[in-house]
């Protein structure tokens, strides 16, 4: 490889149970790329453009190359080849800031990563790929502002929980729409692994999965992402902005822990480590995500003095889900995010100059108990939050299921008195807006150690999907009796599907939530729903009555 500037470099599932498409990001944003086809024998870029993870100097660029016909995701089919990627000042990449070539694979399914550095901080620069005289689609990025930096902004799209046989991803679509944003964070969740008509059940999808069994070898999770990233409105949101992602569940299989999942059965589908294995590798092949040194996205990005972005992996260590009711949640044995991250969290907390202590976690961290709910509503509730529907107590996937890795972080903000803690979750396809309390028993007498935004689904079900009723019905009894029983919680959107922008400042991060008209509809529109802000030292949320314009 050569380079000017490059290193080497019981669940959400509704368990009452894609077509490859040529397809480039939006027009607007990307510049057409040569007039290959698909019957040509030139290589092709199918699967779009991205960037991740950015730094003050540097950004991860990404994209799949189809060589040959033959050479489909997961086929290990087809030659290797060159590829030359670029970044540019200007859209007509009139002015190159850095340039480097790299190859493209069967072994890594024709994607291909460039590390790039050598870059200005806080500065917009446009990229592409040439592959055998066929120039990729254009795409944007950014870097994030110098380290020491006083920054006077920054600005995430929030998305989470993407199912492609649920609705179109217009979410993503709007998103990339707007020229405001740093970055766009991905929570979790950005595939789903059922087999079609899996989730959401036979009869409800919009289009459907490939391959059409549940995913489990390589190949399979090959396919799967290859078929997320033709999609028009996720290359068009990978075009357009940085993202950084982290996985859930989904990314592997529903429920996982570290040594199984609800949705595995090791006599059918062999051992869990390889497909654990499998699901990490294409996953790195890709996404635009640098790995750890322990291959996971734990890691942590900084935006100047302003805020520091602290990204877990709360699958890859975590015990297994306890049964509802044995006690087992509080075992001081158990962990969701094992020692060695827990570890590294608190020290990145307690260490942290940055104004803001950003978390994003791919579930959520508040407490929730459950009061008195009409009968009626406790089952779908209980299959939307992955709880026994004999009866709702604590949501065991969740950190409540694992009181004891939360009671000693909290514990940790408390007494080394580290404000401005914010966590950024996905994962159960509501919206909320919650403090964080150290005993929520006593709450609002007793403190708040931090803040959660909570963002919803992109398409996966929520309550009146599942209810297949209209929104804004039953969901509202359902959620005045989460928020009577739970004083912390100050909203919560148990309906809609959408995606949210945070905007932090030094006086207040505040997570604007945006609704999508209908993910059944591809050209589905985009409303401001509501706000909610922190105030610098206040660790408690409170209501804004307009978006950050």
């Amino acid at each position: 490889m050569t380079s000017r500037f490059i290193s080497s470099a019981p669940t959400r599932r509704t368990v009452v149970k894609a077509a490859a498409v040529t397809a480039v990001a939006t027009p607007a944003l990307v510049g057409a790329a040569s007039p290959a086809t698909a019957d040509s024998e030139a290589p092709l870029f199918l699967h779009g453009v991205a960037s991740g993870d950015p730094l003050p100097d540097g950004v991860l660029l990404w994209t799949r190359v189809t060589p040959t016909r033959a050479a489909v995701p997961g086929s290990l089919e087809g030659p290797d080849v060159t590829v030359v990627w670029e970044v540019a000042e200007d859209r007509a990449f009139g002015t190159i800031a850095a340039r480097g070539t790299t190859t493209a694979t069967a072994l890594s399914d024709h994607t291909v990563k460039a590390d790039v550095r050598g870059l200005r901080p806080a500065t917009t620069y446009w990229f592409r790929f040439t592959a055998g005289g066929t120039v990729s689609p254009v795409g944007r990025t950014r870097t994030t502002p110098a380290h020491d930096a006083t920054a006077t902004g920054v600005r995430f799209g929030v998305v989470s929980c993407a199912n492609w046989e649920a609705g179109y991803f217009s979410a993503y679509r709007h998103l990339a729409a707007r020229a405001d944003l740093d970055a766009v964070l991905h929570l979790g969740d950005y595939l789903y692994e059922y087999a079609s008509g899996g989730y959401p059940a036979e009869g409800s999808t919009v289009r459907s999965h490939e391959p059409k069994h549940e995913i489990v070898s390589l190949a399979d999770y090959r396919v799967r992402h290859a078929t997320y990233k033709t999609d028009p409105d996720l290359q068009a949101l990978h075009a357009a902005h940085p993202v950084i992602a982290i996985w859930d569940d989904h990314e592997f299989a529903n429920d996982a822990w570290s040594g199984g999942a609800e949705n595995h059965t090791e006599g059918a589908e062999g051992a869990w480590a390889a497909r654990v294995a499998a699901a990490k590798q294409a996953y790195f092949e890709w996404m635009p995500v640098r790995a750890s040194t322990e291959g996971t996205v734990y890691r942590r990005l900084r935006f100047g003095r302003l805020a520091d972005l602290h990204l877990l992996d709360l699958r890859s260590f975590r015990s297994r889900q306890s049964s509802v009711g044995n006690g087992a949640v509080d075992d001081p044995e158990r962990t969701l995010t094992g020692r060695g991250q827990l570890d590294w969290l608190k020290s990145g907390l307690a260490g942290s100059d940055a104004t803001w202590k950003l978390v994003g976690t791919s579930v959520m961290i508040s407490p929730v108990a459950f009061g008195a709910l009409p009968a009626h509503l406790v089952g779908p509730l209980a299959e939307l939050l992955g709880l026994p529907k004999e009866g709702i107590a604590v949501n065991v996937d969740q950190w409540d299921g694992y009181t004891d890795d939360r009671k000693e972080l909290l514990a940790h903000l408390t007494q080394r008195s580290v404000r401005n803690t914010v966590f950024l979750t996905g994962d159960i396809h509501m919206a909320w807006a919650s403090d964080v309390p150290v005993k929520a028993a006593t709450y609002p007498l007793s403190r708040s150690a931090a803040t959660e935004f909570v963002v919803t689904s992109v398409t996966s079900d929520n309550l009146d999907d599942i209810l297949r009723v209209a929104p804004g019905t039953v969901s509202v009894v359902a959620a005045g009796a989460v928020k009577a029983a739970n004083r912390h919680v100050k909203w919560v959107d148990m309906d809609h599907h959408g995606y949210g922008v945070l905007d932090v400042t030094a006086e207040r991060s505040q997570m604007d939530y945006y609704t999508v008209s209908d993910k059944a509809r591809a050209d589905a529109t985009t409303a401001w729903a509501r706000s909610y802000r922190t105030l610098s030292g206040t660790q408690r949320v409170e209501r804004v009555y307009q978006p950050v314009l």
